[in-house]
């Protein structure tokens, strides 16, 4: 798809500007965040109707979630190629054919095929989003696809009681049809509107930032160390922030403080509600504080002042966590210390590995989300013998050791890769771009 029609006097249409480029994927991100936010919602009165059992529902979960991450490097692929209208797209009618089955199915089977859908359709819009926010801002790359991010957190904040409302009012099935529909539909309008990236000629990272010149292929990426010191340093803060934060519910009814009433600004909710609310607010808000802040002072710099700060956040919550305030306190450090993962690490990816690839190549290390999930059954059975603090020892050492490794490790890989144009002799180098970029600032 070209960059789309040219108005007359040579003045693209408003839509195309970058920043409302950037505004309609953080939209389309807040409309297919449902597929994995709500799902929640839908277990109990599903498994109350068919009595198929929690376990067996939440493997369409599970399906969802492994569709969604692993195949984020192929859709990837087919928006460098093909540009992002087609992609987003088909990721409209994957979504809402997911929820239409959901609202019919009537077995497991069913079920689970409806989950596969949805997870291409999940993925579609999320690798295009975030892909297309690396593109349109090589200058603040870190910023854009932490704003980008965020919406995929925000959208299921508005639309969580709305749906829970029509569950409870017309049953499970009406509200899998109308919001499989509805946003199916957003997602295809907003579609339409969506152009190949073409970053204005003064859009330059800052000095600080370290940038290629060079356009690298995912085959080329995954054949560098580099990559790999990222994937794993992604896994290592992924895996510690997704155990710590899936086993605050068990630990807190363990620590007795569940449902003790908890008062914060004039608001009264259950200790365990409050600190996931506060939790979620937490993690959407530092996708763009910190790609703002890695835009500023640089990827390594933020990467290490932030995992750190997760370690010592896990640290404070095994040792003051029998504290109900000081519980909430951590818990929602935690979280900010980790939800940037999903801004600093595609802005990181593209600086090293360059913008024509961006997609398919942040989609490739995206999949690291998965890895770091399967770890979590891990972090059941180090509680079953340890204890918490096992779980919280452990999940802080290999934040802080992601720390070290961005300051220590790769920090001077990265520019090494950059200043020896980052190509070992079996590489085939892509073509420069012909606007290289050179530093100094757009602002």
């Amino acid at each position: 798809m070209g960059h789309s029609n040219v108005l007359e006097g040579g003045r693209a249409p408003f839509w195309q500007h970058r920043w409302v480029q950037l505004a309609i994927g953080i939209v389309c991100m807040g409309l297919v965040a449902n597929l994995q936010y709500a799902w929640t919602l839908f277990v109990v009165p599903m498994d109350n109707k068919h009595h198929w059992g929690q376990a067996a529902i939440q493997t369409a979960f599970t399906i969802f979630i492994v569709t969604e991450t692993w195949l984020v490097p192929v859709e990837g692929w087919l928006v460098d190629k093909f540009g992002p209208r087609p992609v987003v797209t088909g990721g409209a009618l994957c979504a809402a054919l997911g929820w239409v089955i959901n609202a019919h199915a009537t077995s497991l089977v069913e079920l689970y095929i409806a989950a596969v859908i949805a997870g291409i359709g999940a993925g579609c819009v999320y690798g295009t989003c975030v892909g297309m926010a690396l593109k349109w801002f090589p200058d603040k790359r870190g910023l854009a696809a932490g704003l980008t991010a965020a919406g995929f957190g925000a959208g299921a904040a508005v639309t969580v009681i709305p749906i829970a409302n029509m569950i409870q009012r017309s049953g499970y099935e009406h509200a899998f049809m109308f919001f499989g529909i509805f946003q199916g539909v957003a997602i295809l309008l907003l579609a339409m509107m969506l152009v190949r990236p073409k970053p204005p000629a003064n859009a330059i990272p800052a000095k600080r930032i370290v940038a290629s010149k060079i356009d690298y292929t995912s085959r080329q990426m995954i054949r560098s160390p580099l990559f790999w010191v990222l994937y794993f340093m992604f896994v290592f803060v992924a895996a510690g922030g997704i155990i710590a934060t899936a086993q605050l519910g068990p630990i807190a009814k363990e620590y007795g403080f569940a449902r003790l009433p908890v008062n914060l600004l004039g608001i009264t909710l259950p200790l365990l509600t409050m600190t996931l609310s506060i939790d979620n607010l937490c993690n959407g808000l530092t996708r763009p504080l910190c790609g703002f802040l890695s835009d500023r002072i640089g990827r390594e710099n933020t990467m290490f002042m932030i995992f750190l700060g997760e370690g010592v956040a896990l640290l404070g919550l095994m040792q003051f966590g029998h504290n109900p305030y000081a519980f909430m306190f951590f818990a929602a450090a935690v979280f900010l210390c980790w939800g940037e993962i999903f801004s600093i690490f595609p802005a990181t990816c593209a600086d090293t590995f360059g913008s024509k690839h961006a997609a398919a190549n942040a989609g490739t290390l995206y999949t690291a989300k998965g890895t770091a999930a399967m770890l979590v059954p891990v972090a059941s059975l180090l509680s079953a013998n340890g204890g918490w603090s096992t779980v919280f020892i452990s999940a802080a050492v290999i934040s802080i050791a992601a720390a070290v490794s961005a300051k220590f490790i790769l920090a001077p890989m990265r520019k090494r890769w950059i200043e020896n144009s980052g190509a070992p002799a079996s590489v085939t180098v892509a073509e420069p771009r012909l606007q290289p970029w050179s530093g100094g600032s757009s602002e």
